[in-house]
């Protein structure tokens, strides 16, 4: 195998990588998605004292904004304090696992071009070792080949460490801006529980 050994776990981070960022975007895009007169719409119930049917709009979407406001719906009634700790609660949860396996695509962009480097560093050591044991028959080409060896390993690392860092901030910033939305649309939720009737 060209590279060597080393090229085993780069490969192995490639395709983690790959899956991570793929299976992160979708599951963040969704998040992300909400009717744009969903907020309208539970307004509206609320202010007319339909609590019940607001609870039932937010169950029925599938998204961390709809989950935080269902929370704040159910605790209507409590001190404002506590239906504001129960929004950041369910809010802190759903970040949580918006974020879910980011750690891991950050440590990929910092590792694989590690692993090259050290496949080069061994790839180099191993054809200084077959120079030193050729004695006088000493061919460029032996040196030539292991030296090709060895910065196929660094190439490979930072083919898989650089997209996995563009696909790690990609992602930090998909989810910033689900944050965004979710802190304006639980301000606008404790505006409406400030409203008169």
């Amino acid at each position: 195998m060209k590279g060597g050994i080393m090229m085993i776990p780069i490969a192995i981070l490639f395709v983690i990588a790959v899956y991570i960022f793929i299976e992160r975007y979708m599951v963040i895009r969704r998040s992300a998605e909400i009717d744009d007169n969903f907020m309208n719409k539970i307004r509206d119930l609320v202010i007319n004292g339909n609590i019940e049917g607001a609870r039932s709009l937010c169950l029925s979407k599938d998204s961390p904004i709809a989950r935080m406001l269902e929370k704040g719906i159910s605790r209507i009634g409590n001190p404002l304090k506590d239906i504001t700790t129960s929004i950041e609660n369910v809010a802190n949860l759903e970040v949580f696992k918006m974020e879910k396996k980011l750690a891991t695509l950050a440590t990929i962009a910092g590792a694989a071009p590690m692993l090259g480097f050290l496949g080069t560093v061994t790839g180099m050591i191993k054809a200084f070792w077959q120079l030193s044991q050729a004695g006088s028959n000493i061919v460029p080409e032996q040196l030539a080949g292991g030296i090709y060896e060895a910065m196929i390993t660094t190439a490979a690392g930072l083919i898989v460490g650089i997209p996995a860092y563009f696909g790690y901030n990609i992602l930090a910033t998909m989810i910033k801006k689900v944050v965004f939305k979710m802190e304006a649309t639980s301000v606008e939720f404790i505006d409406v529980l400030h409203e008169p009737v």
